[in-house]
């Protein structure tokens, strides 16, 4: 009964619990709230929607993934780069902050919610492979400069327009400067350093509240969004509606689900990639064994919290998540407070922040975004490899390009990433090789080494099939040229672990037209596995089984006792 429990109710293996494990999620989830009250407000104004729809997505989600999720410390609710998304899938839909622009982010929450539901279902985990680490990366980081890019206007007190090329929107801005609100500018820079400075030297502290906090003091008291006493008033955040979020019905038709479901089908896979990889990384330093679908429930019922709720769509926060650790959280009791803290705000302190001007969140987003921006990693990809490198900067490219329609940029990547990789697949690793004077058999011409005239042997690295099995096929003829005197050859199968159908007949192809050049074709190393599938294909009957060996040490024998007793070759 208790293990039916913890499959359905995982918050169950928390208890029992001792007073200072309590203190301890109390206070970390008192901080990540502390830091997620301000956030949760400016990245729904990067959304386009009203900061209302932040602190519902900042309340409920936030419980139901701590609750349901699998780490301790992952902290769930509303982020920078999904906010990005989102805005980019709704935009060209309707007018950003209208009843109709919130009623659809409500909807893609939905749909969101119903595919990380799949992905727990069916097990699916395994999906965010199709997304490549440098293309996440690559999008990110274009991510973060079109984040920031898009709080400018704010910054400056400028209208930022919005097409269909955020890159002309920005150009439009510069044209503008004659315009700018110097009130707005100096406010927005100096929380935005102050930021900065406090998260380096006082990670810990609430620094964005206590600016934001601040900010609207002195917005309220010097009078500076009162149109009568200044003649360039800042733009604030208004009425924040207090009390609990009511009930909303986000299930859409059949014409809105088709609009919505690319972006969704978008946000879903970025999101959950980008929530594995923080949960992962956390999990790693805290010594947890992490459950990748168990995750998947606790976002796909927060995906829900928030559209029943009528918040933004959520997904697994990087920096509140690693604050959480840092804090002390023992569990993922931590995220139900932290959600409770938020719910008191939302019944009693939403009317202080009337006056919060909104250059104050424009600048702790883009706080926040310069520490998602990493130039250096991205920059090591093309070390790694050249397809990752080539990926990672085609996406951030093709990001910026085809702001704001950001699906366009990632899918570009992603089209790159696999198309590269179907590309290496085509063209393995084949290789002559000669004997190392370590013993072993390892490439000749990467090693300068002799080739065995005797019994060349050449090996593929991968596995042997469809796509690649006429390129080894010609591998082998180009390499055989070069010993054109052997009467042998030996294929060694140690790195092939799989072949298919399409491998087996191009081996008997090749068998057939060796023999008729008067070459012996010879099989070493070969899997179990791999062995079964050549019985079966009649391949190993066609060759011989006399021509199957262990190890390239009993072919070369083989070959000598074969060899009448006044004939032989040498190296």
């Amino acid at each position: 009964m208790r293990l039916l429990s913890k499959k359905w109710f995982p918050f169950v293996a928390w208890f029992p619990m001792g007073i200072a494990e309590i203190r301890s999620d109390l206070l970390a989830g008192l901080t990540v709230a502390l830091v997620l009250i301000p956030q949760s407000m400016a990245y729904a104004e990067l959304a386009g929607l009203p900061v209302w729809a932040g602190l519902y997505a900042a309340f409920i989600p936030v419980i139901l993934g701590g609750l349901w999720g699998s780490s301790k410390h992952l902290q769930t609710g509303p982020g920078a780069t999904m906010a990005l998304i989102v805005a980019a899938v709704l935009m060209p839909l309707t007018a950003a902050g209208s009843a109709e622009y919130v009623k659809l982010a409500v909807q893609l929450g939905f749909l969101v919610g119903i595919i990380w539901a799949l992905i727990a279902i069916f097990r699916l985990g395994f999906i965010i492979n199709f997304l490549s680490r440098p293309v996440i990366e690559g999008f990110i980081n274009a991510g973060g400069i079109l984040i920031a890019v898009s709080q400018l206007g704010k910054i400056l007190g400028i209208p930022l327009a919005r097409s269909d090329h955020m890159l002309g929107d920005l150009a439009g801005l510069f044209s503008q400067l004659n315009s700018v609100n110097v009130a707005s500018l100096l406010i927005g820079a100096v929380s935005l350093i102050l930021l900065l400075v406090g998260r380096r030297f006082f990670p810990r502290v609430p620094v964005a509240l206590i600016i934001a906090s601040l900010a609207t003091a002195a917005v309220y008291f010097l009078g500076l969004s009162d149109p009568v006493q200044t003649a360039h008033p800042l733009a604030i955040v208004g009425t924040i509606p207090a009390g609990l979020p009511k009930p909303v019905w986000p299930v859409p038709d059949l014409g809105n689900t088709m609009k919505l479901l690319p972006g969704a089908l978008i946000f879903a896979f970025v999101g959950f990639m980008e929530t594995c990889s923080v949960a992962r990384g956390i999990a790693a330093r805290s010594h947890q064994k992490l459950n990748v679908n168990q995750e998947a429930v606790g976002q796909a019922l927060a995906s829900f919290g928030a559209a029943f709720s009528g918040g933004q769509p959520i997904n697994g926060s990087f920096s509140r998540s690693a604050l959480n650790f840092a804090s002390g959280a023992r569990s993922g009791l931590a995220a139900v407070f932290t959600g409770l803290f938020v719910l008191v705000f939302l019944l009693v302190c939403t009317p202080l922040f009337y006056y919060l001007p909104k250059t104050v969140l424009a600048a702790i987003i883009i706080a926040a975004v310069i520490k998602l921006m990493n130039f250096k990693q991205l920059a090591s990809f093309i070390k790694v490899t050249k397809a990752d490198g080539v990926a990672a900067w085609v996406t951030f490219a093709g990001t910026l390009f085809f702001a704001p329609q950001l699906e366009k940029g990632i899918l570009l990547g992603a089209s790159v990433s696999i198309f590269m990789h179907l590309y290496k697949m085509m063209r393995p690793h084949v290789s002559l090789l000669g004997r190392h004077p370590d013993g072993a058999l390892r490439d000749a011409d990467f090693h300068g080494l002799e080739v065995d005239r005797n019994l060349p042997a050449i090996q593929l690295d991968g596995r042997l099939f469809f796509a690649n099995a006429a390129y080894f096929e010609d591998q082998v003829h180009q390499h055989l040229e070069r010993v054109p005197e052997s009467r042998n050859v030996a294929i060694i199968f140690s790195g092939i672990n799989e072949i298919d159908s399409s491998g087996t007949e191009m081996l008997k192809e090749l068998h057939g037209q060796l023999r008729h050049r008067g070459i012996q074709l010879m099989f070493v190393g070969v899997k179990q596995q791999v062995l079964e599938v050549l019985e079966s294909s009649g391949l190993v009957e066609r060759v011989g089984r006399e021509n199957f060996f262990g190890t390239y040490e009993h072919a070369i024998e083989e070959v000598f006792a074969r060899m009448p007793s006044d004939i032989s070759f040498t190296i």
